[in-house]
């Protein structure tokens, strides 16, 4: 199984960590591996074989402490405590201060971010697509989280769209530079009205707003890089990536 490990800025935190990649499951065909092998999609909700997605998730589980506390992602900006949630909660986040509970986003262009105090006591997973990211999903966590006892805070950003990829209309521009002017600087205008998105660039000024300065990750295009992630912008029909961050408990 091809998993990405986050390089955090600064000490690494005491914290488990992955992002899953296409490469590794048993799921076939628009779900593969993009070159005709089999794929590790997790998504449920996207059209494959329930077998296969469950048999995907074991292959995930033999590398966490838990099961995942999967969520309904909705692209809006509620967050959930990890530890006391029942079923699939409709939300875009979940975070967590309890050892072995693992949050987990699942996204195939959108941008998951994963948070984490430096002493490792309280992490976060966050699905940031556009209009989550608008509506303050990355905030909502990270207040969630300091409610929750962090302190100094870290974030990952995980494999998403890129900023060549990325073309979006006026009105995702103007919900951003209305609440914040230096988000303008995060797109670049094309012909037609359109500009090009860095949504990078978008959640690290989201970030740094929140007083998050360590930040990492972020080198990553989902859409250009079909060989290891899946794109819902590049093929419509596709699987879908976890990214996943938990607090090990005592061995």
């Amino acid at each position: 199984m091809d998993v990405i490990l986050p390089e955090w800025q600064g000490a690494a935190p005491t914290v488990g960590a992955l992002s899953t990649t296409r490469a590794g499951g048993v799921s076939v065909g628009a779900y593969g591996d993009g070159a005709g092998g089999p794929g590790l999609n997790l998504g449920g909700h996207v059209g494959d074989d329930r077998e296969h997605v469950e048999r995907n998730r074991v292959l995930l589980r033999s590398l966490l402490p838990s099961d995942p506390v999967w969520l309904s992602q909705v692209h809006g900006a509620e967050v959930v405590d990890a530890a006391k949630v029942d079923g699939v909660p409709e939300a875009d986040a979940s975070f967590t201060n309890q050892p072995d509970v693992v949050c987990a986003v699942l996204t195939a262009d959108c941008l998951p971010v994963l948070l984490c105090d430096v002493s490792g006591k309280v992490v976060a997973a966050a699905h940031g697509g556009w209009r989550g990211l608008a509506a303050g999903i990355l905030q909502n966590t990270v207040r969630r989280m300091r409610e929750a006892g962090a302190t100094e805070l870290m974030a990952w950003l995980g494999p998403a769209i890129g900023p060549e990829q990325f073309e979006v209309g006026a009105e995702v521009r103007e919900a951003y530079t209305a609440k914040d002017a230096r988000a303008a600087t995060a797109f670049q205008r094309r012909e037609g009205g359109k500009f090009l998105a860095d949504i990078y660039a978008l959640a690290r000024l989201a970030l740094k707003a929140s007083g998050v300065e360590r930040i990492s990750g972020g080198g990553f295009c989902t859409v250009a890089e079909q060989d290891r992630f899946y794109s819902y912008r590049r093929d419509r029909v596709t699987g879908r990536m976890a990214t996943l961050i938990w607090i090990p408990g005592e061995a």
